[in-house]
């Protein structure tokens, strides 16, 4: 049983896709992210903005859940909606400019947007590997938090945790 996702948003028109498992199952065996995107969203990701737009192609609850504990901002991106309260992205042209986001890809928002959508059932075997591969490389970032900082020491390499959490990894280490 599969079903169809119509999305016609500002950054993508006419796009459709098919989810072809259960939400929140059956991932790539080497894709093991510790956060949901319910839970990022929650939490504080990409300065409250991420997504906003778009609402209608996801679960209702992770945008409601995140707006009730004060994490979506609907004007402009805020770095105190961030967990962390510090800025760790780059922009969406710079992400273009070294092309992390491939023209033609289905998911225009970057990795995030792959992953809700990965999260929700939709699978596509080139998209999952590449992004898989680019979140597996990602590590490192906690690598280094692990080599760097005590345990628990939330005030340690911030920008870093910020990053590591708008990757579905646990910042928290």
């Amino acid at each position: 049983m599969s079903k169809v996702i119509f999305v016609n948003d500002k950054m993508q028109k006419n796009y459709r896709y098919v989810l072809t498992e259960s939400i929140g199952k059956n991932f790539h065996p080497d894709f093991k992210p510790a956060l949901s995107p319910a839970k990022m969203l929650k939490l504080g990701v990409f300065e409250g903005k991420y997504l906003n737009d778009c609402r209608d192609e996801f679960p209702r609850k992770w945008f409601e859940d995140a707006e009730k504990v004060g994490k979506l901002s609907h004007k402009k991106a805020d770095v105190s909606k961030n967990f962390f309260g510090i800025k760790s992205r780059q922009s969406l042209h710079e992400w273009l400019r070294k092309g992390w986001i491939i023209p033609g890809d289905p998911d225009v928002r970057g990795w995030f947007q792959w992953y809700c959508r990965y999260y929700i059932g939709r699978r596509d075997p080139i998209l999952d590997n590449r992004q898989i591969k680019r979140w597996k490389a990602f590590s490192r970032h906690a690598g280094q938090i692990r080599k760097n900082c005590m345990p628990g020491d939330l005030s340690c390499r911030p920008r870093q945790r910020q990053a590591l959490l708008q990757w579905a990894y646990d910042p928290f280490i």
